[in-house]
């Protein structure tokens, strides 16, 4: 029997890269899995891929977005990984709206999820987890704007967030994980990579041979499984190859 055999998993943002092996892993530990996101095709073609794994076109960054995916599963286990690409320009080369992506996408989508939680919309026992970065400890390079502190961001919502359950008394968990290091063959990742070697004047080849303790995609999955399955106690993890560590 799977560690997750009987609970219903939500991944917004889990047709592509880490969201997609998520909700994978989600389903082969046994849980009824719901992939919310933007793109119909990439939803049809995990669908495939999974045979009974359920999925939504949503926007996770509307309003309305966390009644929508209540009404298609009711989570036992919430997982935000729907997020924007980071830019990829030097400071000076970036406006307002470019350098924010990462606040209007990947924070306020965490935002409206975390709130609708706390607002009552989970269940007692329910546990929801956010998708953070390295870049959350590390800054990221200059050139990709607003992306560091976004991810920081979440961070401290999953902290504020599990106060708040705290207090109301509505036996919720909100965590946090972040993936330490960037990862090739992801949108995000590939991005990413294409972006800082070219900050830095050299090619994405040897950008990759620079990082060590570099987590897959697979590993990222594993993590949330474990933290989903309540193995471990704390409200923010990172992960990396050597593995699932909490940071308070």
């Amino acid at each position: 029997m799977g560690s997750l055999q009987g609970q219903n998993v939500v991944v917004v943002g889990g047709s592509r890269g880490v969201g997609r092996c998520i909700a994978k892993a989600a389903f082969a530990e046994g849980a009824a899995v719901l992939a919310v996101a933007r793109g119909a095709a990439d939803l049809q073609e995990l669908s495939w891929e999974a045979s009974g794994l359920k999925t939504l076109a949503a926007d996770a960054t509307q309003e309305s977005a966390p009644d929508h995916v209540f009404a298609a599963l009711a989570p036992d286990i919430l997982v935000l990984c729907a997020g924007a690409l980071a830019p990829s320009a030097p400071l000076q080369d970036q406006a307002w709206d470019r350098f924010s992506v990462n606040w209007e996408t990947d924070v306020k989508a965490s935002f409206l999820f975390c709130r609708a939680a706390l607002q009552g919309r989970l269940k007692p026992g329910g546990r929801v987890l956010l998708l953070s970065s390295g870049a959350a400890f590390t800054g990221g390079p200059p050139n990709s704007g607003g992306y560091s502190g976004a991810k920081q961001m979440q961070m401290f919502l999953a902290a504020h967030a599990q106060k708040e359950a705290d207090r109301l008394g509505l036996g919720l968990r909100f965590m946090a994980l972040a993936p330490m290091r960037i990862m090739a063959g992801t949108g995000v990742g590939d991005h990413g990579i294409a972006g800082i070697a070219a900050y830095l004047g050299i090619s994405p080849a040897d950008f990759l041979a620079s990082l060590d303790d570099v987590q897959t995609p697979c590993d990222v999955a594993e993590a949330v499984v474990a933290l989903a399955a309540g193995r471990h106690q704390g409200t923010a993890f990172t992960v990396s190859a050597s593995g699932l560590a909490a940071t308070q």
